[in-house]
């Protein structure tokens, strides 16, 4: 009998701490448990101590199978956590009579529900199946590569040991950033004196062109207000960037003439910017 058991009262081994069970042991004693809980009513006490000592026994097993994924950046304990819910399936529906291993049996449910949990929270945003793919291949690269260059390798030693175009490595590396979203809720540590501060805090910045889309926006209703001349005149001055000579030569006056009516123009359009022109009232006339 392992050093970890003493006898059960329940014609079990007591288990006093089923998680450092060494592998072997725990598959010679999953025997036992399997053998005594098809004997127990389902419910009583010692039907529960059987199924949680099978579950504590076989959680290495668990942990065995979630490391095949600890590359793809999802918490280990969350990955660890759904394949606990494979094992208890697995405890659930194993039969000794199968003559079958238990790990055997039980590998499939473990795996099954974690690939499960990747297929249900999947991706942050649609990604095409061939740069998911790549963003697998290219994190078991990484693993590899940092090992023995222990350092982050480059895009081109990435490529290189992919063989693959360093475009599409890029691409595969761009890609991987829709894996997961963050809240922009989310603390940052940009500064340690104020914990407070979250992501949105640090991104994204005032966007000058919105002032202007709001200027445009006031100005349109002036604009159509102008005499049919002085419309012209702005259109051809800032539409279409004429000087003032040529504008004159265009509208057969002085270039002095535009200036002044330019200059009435934008003195006009500026002061019904600034304040609400009374209803009906035209900003200017023609001269």
């Amino acid at each position: 009998m392992p050093a970890h058991t003493t006898e059960h009262d329940g014609g079990l081994p007591e288990v006093r701490c089923p998680r450092a069970i060494a592998p072997r042991d725990a598959r010679e004693l999953s025997k036992q448990f399997f053998d005594r809980l098809r004997h127990l009513e389902e419910g009583t006490r010692a039907y529960q101590y059987a199924r949680n000592t099978l579950i504590e026994m076989n959680m290495s097993m668990v942990r065995f199978v979630a490391r095949r994924y600890r590359h793809r950046g999802d918490d280990m304990e969350d990955i660890v956590q759904v394949g606990i819910i494979g094992l208890i399936k697995a405890i659930d529906r194993f039969d000794l009579s199968r003559e079958v291993e238990f790990s055997t049996f039980a590998v499939p449910y473990i795996l099954g529900e974690i690939k499960r949990f990747f297929r249900d929270t999947g991706w942050a945003v649609h990604v095409p199946r061939r740069l998911q793919e790549l963003r697998t291949e290219l994190a078991k690269a990484k693993e590899a590569l940092h090992a023995g260059l222990d350092r982050d390798p480059t895009v081109a030693e990435l490529a290189a040991h992919l063989r693959l175009p360093e475009e599409e490595v890029i691409e595969g590396l761009v890609a991987a950033n829709g894996y997961s979203a963050d809240s922009l809720d989310t603390p940052v540590d940009a500064d340690p004196l104020d914990r407070r501060r979250a992501l949105t805090d640090v991104l994204g910045e005032a966007d000058p062109a919105l002032e202007t889309v709001e200027d445009l926006h006031a100005l349109a209703p002036l604009l159509r207000q102008l005499a049919p001349r002085e419309r012209r005149i702005i259109e051809l001055r800032f539409g279409q960037e004429m000087t003032q000579s040529q504008i004159g030569a265009e509208l057969g006056v002085s270039q002095m003439h535009v200036s002044r009516l330019l200059s009435r123009t934008l003195t006009t359009l500026r002061a019904g910017m600034l304040s609400d022109p009374a209803p009906g009232s035209a900003p200017g006339s023609g001269g």
